[in-house]
């Protein structure tokens, strides 16, 4: 459908660019996280190691060990244990990104197929498991109990925030208040763990932890926004995945919420008739292409795509005013630059 930033005008391309800069000053800390998560694969079991090399090396932008190195400098802290956080937390975000795809039955990610449909649902979902093993040992080894506390409740909500959108698949009388409690626990709880993490392995206040922690879940939310604009918006090889797939797994996102609030009585009950019969292919396993073109042009005709990424950016603005109060600085504009570039990416 298009260049997003084509459509979106404050979305160009010196946004990308200045985030790709700013991870070069990261690199070699980058580069062994990399090696960090590649040698939690070791295993008696060869499928770990062929899944896990699979998803970890599949191309991820490692934005959350990039906040966690940007908030830790930001707070004065450049040793070596935001290598193992970081790698912990990777891998538990690799773990969730294996059970979601088998959850949503999805059969691609990041434009490869998933692991689930190279090895089967029961095969992705131990070697998630192992993965969420391996990442939880490591944030042991670490050692801190505070990062433990962190990395123990984001699971937590990011299981929380699965389970209450599937409760309400298919559903178009979801308000945006849940649509935004299951984006808060399932997305963004873990780019905030991410920054608050880093705030930890540099010793500052309660204050300023919260205030990371509160960066990071801004970003999280302007990040997921930009992803369900992009399920509208974006064709297979732009977004890594199939169009729609959102929709056709039941995912009442934004773009649609906003829709359905604009639209007249006879447009929302069409638009139900619509998701009622993909609830139905969906149980019943029918593969028969439903058409979902009448959801689709409702978004369209009530700009549901454009108010989304505007209120991406309006998220990435409070995310600013969270770390506004920290000294100037390569990690604070480190931090900035992902910020923006949440919502200026194209997949």
């Amino acid at each position: 459908m298009g260049d997003p930033s084509a459509k979106h005008p404050s979305l160009q391309e010196p946004s990308r660019q200045e985030f790709r800069k700013t991870l070069d000053h990261i690199g070699d800390g980058l580069e062994q996280v990399d090696r960090a998560m590649n040698e939690q694969l070791t295993s008696n079991s060869e499928v770990v190691g062929a899944v896990g090399r699979h998803v970890v090396n599949s191309g991820g932008k490692r934005v959350r060990p990039a906040l966690l190195f940007f908030a830790a400098e930001l707070c004065s802290y450049t040793g070596p244990r935001c290598v193992q956080v970081a790698a912990a937390v990777e891998l538990l975000h690799t773990a969730t990104l294996l059970h979601d795809d088998v959850v949503d039955t999805s059969d691609l990610r990041r434009g490869r197929p998933s692991a689930n449909a190279l090895w089967g649902n029961r095969r992705a979902v131990l070697v998630g498991d192992f993965l969420y093993a391996r990442a939880s040992a490591m944030i042991v080894e670490d050692g801190d109990p505070d990062i433990l506390l962190i990395f123990t409740d984001t699971i937590r909500r990011m299981a929380e925030g699965e389970l209450l959108q599937l409760e309400r698949s298919f559903d178009p009388s979801v308000t945006e208040a849940y649509y935004f409690e299951v984006i808060g626990r399932k997305s963004a709880a873990l780019l905030s763990a991410s920054c608050e993490a880093g705030a930890v392995l540099g010793g500052v206040t309660r204050a300023e932890r919260r205030r990371l922690a509160e960066f990071g879940r801004e970003v999280g939310i302007a990040f997921q926004l930009r992803d369900d604009a992009l399920d509208y918006e974006g064709g297979a090889k732009d977004i890594g995945k199939d169009p729609l797939d959102d929709l056709r797994e039941g995912k009442i996102t934004l773009p649609l919420l906003l829709a359905l609030k604009r639209a007249t009585v006879a447009e929302r009950e069409e638009a139900s008739a619509v998701l009622k019969g993909v609830a139905n292919m969906a149980a019943n396993g029918d593969d028969e292409n439903f058409s979902i073109a009448p959801v689709v042009d409702l978004v369209e005709r009530y700009h549901g795509v454009v108010d989304t990424v505007r209120r991406a950016e309006e998220h990435v603005a409070q995310a600013e005013e969270a770390i506004a109060p920290f000294p100037d600085g390569s990690a604070k504009r480190a931090l900035l630059a992902a910020a923006r570039f949440a919502v200026a990416r194209d997949r």
